[in-house]
Order: C-alpha cells, then sequence, then structure tokens
C-alpha cells in the first residue's frame, strides 16, 4: 500500500504541468486523506500542493510539522529547501538564509549541495546581500564546471571577503 501511494503521488506530480494548480492541489489532497493526519510524507506533500498553488501561508505550518513528525532522510532535504523558499516568498528571507545555511553546515557535499546553495544565493540576494549571493551561486556552480572551477571558486571566495 506505501508503495502504491508513492506511486500514486509521483503521478500527480508527474502530470502537474498539464493541469490547474487547483486540481494538482485536489489530487494530492485526495491522496494525502488516506493517511494518518501526522504522517510526515503526507504532511510534506500537502505543503507542497499548496506551494505549488502559490498558498504559501497554507504551506508554511504543514513543512514544519512534515519536518517536526520525522520526514526521512531522502526527503528532509528537499522539505528544508521548501521552507526555505517559502519564507522566502512570505518576505522573511532571513530566517531562510538560516535554515538553508545550516542544512550546508550539516550536510556538506551531498546531493543537496547545490540545489541548497541556489536557494540561499535567491534568499540572500532578496535579503539585500546580492554580492554573498553571487558568490553563493558561484562556488556552487564551480563543482559543475569540466574547466576553469578552481579559478571559479578562489573568485567566489574573494567576491564574499570583499562584502
Amino acid at each position: 500500500m506505501t508503495d502504491d501511494w508513492y506511486a500514486r503521488v509521483s503521478a500527480v506530480w508527474a502530470s502537474a504541468s498539464e493541469m490547474a494548480d487547483l486540481d494538482v492541489l485536489a489530487a494530492i489532497d485526495e491522496l494525502v486523506a488516506e493517511r494518518d493526519p501526522d504522517d510526515p510524507a503526507a504532511l510534506f506533500e500537502a505543503a507542497s500542493a499548496r506551494d505549488y498553488a502559490d498558498l504559501e501561508t497554507e504551506a508554511e505550518p504543514l513543512y514544519r510539522r512534515a519536518i517536526d513528525a520525522g520526514l526521512d532522510d531522502a526527503t528532509l532535504p528537499r522539505a528544508v529547501i521548501q521552507l526555505a523558499s517559502t519564507l522566502r516568498n512570505l518576505g522573511r528571507p532571513e530566517e531562510a538564509v538560516r535554515m538553508l545555511e545550516q542544512q550546508l553546515h550539516e550536510h556538506p557535499g551531498d546531493e543537496w549541495t547545490g540545489p541548497t546553495a541556489a536557494f540561499l544565493a535567491l534568499a540572500l540576494a532578496s535579503r539585500g546581500d546580492e554580492r554573498d549571493a553571487a558568490s553563493v551561486a558561484l562556488a556552487a556552480l564551480a563543482d559543475y564546471l569540466p574547466v576553469y572551477g578552481n579559478s571559479v571558486r578562489a573568485y567566489a571566495v574573494e567576491l564574499a571577503a570583499r562584502g
């Protein structure tokens, strides 16, 4: 049943671009209703659907409940990124910066480093720290450059130091 539930959730998200935002929300909510009200995965999906439908004020508490309920290690980084993005959209970039910096500190070099850095750069820019935002983005990008990676990384450090 659990694997089937995840497959059905994935199917909704796979077709989301072809659906109206509120239809995505309704489809996810229908699946969420099948689970325990405190199920972390269901809470995360409910939050994600509200985020998708531009209902950030409804998404925020659901993300927090999902994180507090004990999301699995594979989903937790996504929840932190998505909650931080929601906070930035709600005009609270400082809180988003703290969350994303903590995630980078606690999980350096994992597969979520790039996405976390991207959203940290956005939060820094929203906070008004464009130089730091550029530094974070360039440092993350440097890992993916086939050439000049070391130079870009050094320039990112130099840029941050000048800030």
